[in-house]
């Protein structure tokens, strides 16, 4: 009995030594994928929160005291240049307008008699010159009280989109009171604020004379249907933030953007011989990236690397690589650091031909 106990116990050991055995054999027969860093021109999209305005945002104010009419236009419609949008009574501007009416009348009487009796020597130059000096004041005060008539109908100064409404019919107005907003949507200025390292990059590029395109991401994470061009940048930095404001102009002929909405302004910024390495093949420890690099003797050796920027499937190294060095691409998680490996070598040209990879 105790001679099967030993036997039994040889032959699960000389088991247990083939499948170590064997594991070993297959891990060491594995081969993994390898390559290099490239370096090429590229760009990259950057995102900026940015505001959005109308080319002409004006408010609309009472040029006279009195009362509200009529308003003859609606929150959010839609005017036209000279359209009538609201109407103050009138009485007292109408009675002005006649009373200076009649007293020019009496002056130009008044002018035409002295100039027969200044026709017949009657009357010296002088007196038909104060006569005649006394007919142009009349017809000022006409043409005076002509323009407060015409104040008390507002009128829009342009095509645009009607805001809110801020008085009712009947409301007594002052002069200079808000009645409302009206906004030129046929162009939008987008606002959006570019730090100073990124202003000192795009102001010092080859391309600085060319009017740089964008595209704006609304608010509901879609792209908006038309390009725009980056036309101004502000003349000074905000000290507080380092930040220096651009302006880019979008047309808006299907009226979607309006007045005072929110978004993020993508704008392409070109990479002059960047260093590219897959995303598969860096991993994460403590928000620090690193990557398994072969060494001398092929075996692989953790590195940590500096990414500056990332594009789909993709990242720029700024530091902790070269050109040179061979890259774990595949099984980074089947490996240990120090562990010699069987790798095969696939050239980083071949790699990026299976990724999606925007470059210029």
């Amino acid at each position: 009995m105790r001679r099967f106990s030993i036997f039994i116990g040889l032959l699960i050991a000389m088991c247990y030594v083939s499948c170590e055995s064997k594991q070993h054999e297959n891990k060491e027969e594995t081969k993994y994928l390898v390559s290099s860093p490239i370096q090429m021109d590229t760009s990259i999209t950057k995102d900026y929160v940015c505001q959005i305005h109308s080319t002409r945002h004006i408010e609309l104010r009472a040029l006279e005291k009195g009362y509200l009419q009529h308003i003859y236009v609606d929150e959010g419609q839609h005017v036209k240049k000279g359209q009538r949008m609201f109407h103050i009574m009138p009485n007292v501007y109408q009675a002005d307008l006649q009373k200076a009416k009649a007293e020019a009348e009496v002056a130009e009487i008044e002018y035409k008699n002295t100039k027969l009796l200044a026709d017949g020597d009657v009357v010296s130059t002088n007196e038909l010159a104060m006569s005649k000096a006394e007919f142009d004041r009349a017809k000022a005060e006409v043409s005076l009280a002509e323009t407060h008539l015409g104040f008390t109908d507002i009128r829009a100064p342009f095509d645009g989109i009607m805001d809110h409404l801020e008085v009712r019919e009947g409301s007594l107005l002052d002069e200079g009171e808000l009645l409302t907003k009206l906004s030129d949507n046929s162009k939008m200025w987008v606002y959006f604020n570019v730090p100073e390292a990124e202003y000192l990059d795009y102001i010092t590029s080859a391309k600085k004379n060319e009017k740089q395109q964008v595209e704006l991401l609304m608010a509901n994470n879609k792209k908006f249907n038309q390009p725009g061009v980056v036309e101004t940048i502000e003349g000074e930095f905000n000290n507080e933030t380092g930040n220096i404001a651009f302006r880019a102009t979008f047309a808006n002929p299907d009226g979607i953007l309006r007045h005072g909405e929110t978004g993020s302004i993508l704008m392409r910024v070109p990479l002059a011989n960047a260093m590219l390495i897959p995303q598969k093949a860096t991993f994460e420890v403590l928000d620090k990236k690193f990557v398994f690099v072969l060494d001398e003797n092929d075996a692989v050796q953790q590195r940590e690397i500096i990414v500056g920027a990332e594009l789909p499937h993709l990242f720029v190294v700024e530091k902790g690589l070269s050109l040179k060095d061979k890259v774990l691409l595949e099984g980074i998680r089947m490996v240990r650091n120090g562990e010699k490996i069987h790798y095969e070598f696939e050239k980083p040209e071949s790699i990026l031909s299976h990724l999606d990879l925007y470059s210029e």
